[in-house]
């Protein structure tokens, strides 16, 4: 991943951007849109592709453990479909009622004077739905998702990493209750999602991001420690303990300002040293 020479430059701040994950981390589990969202790719894996309803849970399961989101891993077993209408079917009937302003979110994250940038899995109008619900337009300078990082329908891809198509389904459940099956042996993904290493890395490459100048919050614990792989700072949310790789833990965002109070403490010196350069300039004018 390149950054030009922005490692060779003297930096005044220890970070200089802020990365955020959408659901469950801008507004809480408790929406119950996570509940929702996964009832509907349930419908939508036995009303759209034939699977039978007894099997769904277990396979969902499987998919989701394995390649970060169901979508990802529909596609790697031999699934094709068009991904719009997915993402229509599946976050077009949330509810999404349930997200109120947050105004409380809305002044810290404009008090914060840091890129902050939005980078979800869900696609672009999920997002934005999000953002408006929760009144937080033009609080993030550009979102990352799923069509930043998957801008065409690929095919499935070999172990070559080239495209090709699949004629049968493989049996994921089949697989893992065999003794000494490996996750090597699985079928690649043609779609790139965190929690993928590359997929971060990419998202990062592709907004100009140093990751190491950069806070990353997510509740996701896979996502967490591949950020923290790549040389993310940390910050799980949704829980008070941490988990592996993260730096640190809130159980909201509304706690930012005590779990990061140095990220206002440089805030408040740039305002103070922008006061008195007024003051010189203003006193030399004069």
């Amino acid at each position: 991943m390149e950054y030009g020479d922005c490692y060779q430059q003297p930096q005044s701040t220890k970070y200089d951007c802020l990365l955020f994950d959408v659901d469950d981390t801008l507004y809480p589990f408790s929406s119950g849109l996570s509940a929702s969202c996964t009832k509907n790719i349930g419908d939508y894996m036995h009303e759209k592709l034939g699977i039978e309803e007894s099997k769904i849970p277990e396979l969902c399961n499987f998919l989701y453990k394995t390649y970060g989101t169901t979508m990802a891993g529909l596609r790697a077993i031999g699934y094709d479909f068009d991904y719009d209408e997915y993402h229509s079917f599946v976050h077009g009937r949330l509810p999404y009622e349930n997200l109120k302003p947050d105004p409380v979110l809305r002044s810290l994250l404009l008090s914060l004077p840091y890129r902050k940038v939005i980078f979800t899995n869900a696609d672009k109008i999920h997002a934005a739905k999000c953002l408006n619900r929760l009144g937080l337009e033009g609080c993030f300078e550009g979102i990352l998702c799923f069509e930043t990082l998957n801008p065409t329908h690929n095919s499935n891809i070999n172990s070559d990493g080239e495209d090709e198509q699949n004629t049968e389904l493989f049996d994921i459940v089949e697989h893992f209750s065999q003794p000494g099956n490996s996750q090597s042996e699985l079928p690649k993904t043609p779609i790139v999602c965190k929690p993928s290493e590359s997929a971060i890395e990419q998202a990062l490459s592709i907004a100009g991001i140093n990751p190491h100048k950069t806070i990353f919050f997510d509740d996701s614990t896979r996502n967490i420690a591949s950020g923290k792989c790549v040389g993310l700072t940390t910050v799980l949310v949704g829980n008070s303990h941490r988990c592996k790789g993260a730096d640190y833990a809130l159980e909201s965002l509304h706690n930012i300002r005590e779990a990061l109070p140095e990220l206002w403490d440089v805030a408040e010196k740039k305002s103070e040293q922008m006061v008195t350069k007024i003051a010189i300039e203003t006193s030399v004018i004069a």
